[in-house]
């Protein structure tokens, strides 16, 4: 999974292999995006490198720059 860069309006974009699930304006939603592509403890995922890569911006902020 991939959550990138803050937009300029606040929110990150997910995506999951190049499929976007939707745009996470907090950890919550990212769970929820990840539970509905059914990984049911998505929580734990969201600091594990092997399962979520955050591009720019630092990990969990969602607001704009």
């Amino acid at each position: 999974m991939v959550v990138h860069q803050p937009s300029p309006t606040g929110g990150r974009r997910v995506t999951e292999r190049g499929n976007i699930l939707g745009l996470a304006h907090s950890d919550e939603d990212v769970v929820e995006f990840l539970r509905r592509a059914g990984l049911p403890d998505a929580e734990d995922l969201l600091d594990d490198p092997a399962w979520a890569k955050w591009r720019s911006g630092r990990a969990h902020e969602y607001e704009a720059s």
